[in-house]
């Protein structure tokens, strides 16, 4: 008798309605207007023509150029020539025109700002 009693329990716990889940309703913040994209202006200050030294003047000219370009033409000057160490690429081996500029045989990817910055006026 007391598992039939068990069955009837458990038929009607089922049976029973469930209780309804209350629903919370956020408040939505109202939208900002998003922001036009307008094309970042470049910095002046390396925008601005400099003097290459003589020994960075051997590997990319003469001629003023901004910051960037100088970085831009010594990198074109390190992959023309195979520069970059094969197994830390971070590294870069100086050639006979670029050792005078780096000053040792070998310098990282982030100090090459830092050396330009030593050799323009």
């Amino acid at each position: 008798m007391a598992k039939s009693a068990k069955k009837a329990a458990k038929k009607a716990a089922k049976k029973a309605p469930a209780k309804k889940a209350v629903k919370k309703v956020a408040k939505k913040a109202p939208k900002k207007a998003a922001p036009k994209k307008t094309k970042r202006k470049p910095n002046e200050a390396f925008m601005k023509p400099v003097t290459p030294s003589a020994a960075l003047a051997e590997v990319i000219g003469s001629k003023p150029m901004p910051r960037t370009q100088i970085i831009k033409s010594i990198w074109v000057h390190i992959k023309k020539n195979g520069l970059q160490d094969s197994k830390n690429r971070r590294m870069i081996n100086a050639d006979a025109k670029l050792k005078p500029v780096f000053g040792k045989p070998q310098v990282s990817m982030f100090e090459l700002a830092k050396i330009v910055n030593n050799h323009v006026k």
